[in-house]
């Protein structure tokens, strides 16, 4: 639309600069354009992918695997359930001291940011199920505002959650595939996930420059259809 736009000034005369210029014009315009898509990571290395509905691997793109888990209300939340939602994904354990603070306080910030938003979520995976409980993630919660309807604090089967994080969510990348849940996941790793359960963005949870990152993406995927 912009791109028809801008020819059809030039020839009318509206726009009166040179060719060059114009042509330089254009290939910016449909960049940005481009960039306002984003792309879909189906490897462990996250190599960004732009794949259209009309290309032949459109329907083959990586997707979270299932599960069932408990949140902080003791309801099960599972793949299904978050089916139709938007949601930033990481792990964490309620008696960290070192970068699990620092992620969910920058966690606090996007639950703020789409609060009235009810297709936007959140999902934080323990990694210390055995530690914790319904009761302690209920708690957790309440400490650090967390709206439970909004903000799932998830436990479970370890194994599953380990696989989850390293398989599915390839929270430590390459490096996690050759690991299993007798060795413990710790990452600072944040990932959003559309409404067909596939990867569009990873970040750092506890960098404040991706906080910025990861809300301009969750706007940008409201707007997809």
């Amino acid at each position: 639309m912009v791109l028809s736009m801008l020819k059809v000034a030039f020839r009318k005369g509206i726009i009166k600069i040179g060719l060059f210029n114009v042509l330089i014009v254009l290939i910016a315009v449909a960049c940005k354009e481009t960039q306002e898509v984003l792309p879909f990571y189906n490897t462990p290395d996250f190599t960004a992918e732009w794949i259209k509905p009309n290309d032949t691997n459109y329907h083959s793109i990586h997707t979270i695997d299932t599960f069932s888990l408990k949140n902080q209300l003791g309801h099960t939340i599972t793949k299904d359930s978050l089916d139709g939602n938007i949601y930033v994904a990481n792990f964490f354990f309620t008696s960290c001291t070192t970068i699990c603070p620092k992620m969910t306080n920058n966690l606090e910030g996007i639950q703020e940011e789409f609060k009235d938003i009810s297709e936007v979520k959140m999902v934080s995976f323990s990694v210390t199920p055995e530690d914790d409980s319904i009761e302690k993630l209920l708690k957790y919660g309440e400490i650090h505002q967390i709206n439970p309807y909004k903000w799932y604090l998830l436990t479970g089967n370890k194994e599953r959650i380990y696989k989850l994080g390293r398989q599915s969510y390839f929270s430590e990348r390459r490096l996690g595939l050759q690991k299993d849940s007798s060795d413990f996941l710790h990452t600072e790793s944040m990932l959003l996930i559309d409404k067909a359960g596939r990867i569009r963005g990873i970040y750092n949870a506890t960098d404040k420059n991706d906080l910025v990152r990861v809300n301009a993406d969750i706007f940008l995927l409201l707007k997809e259809k």
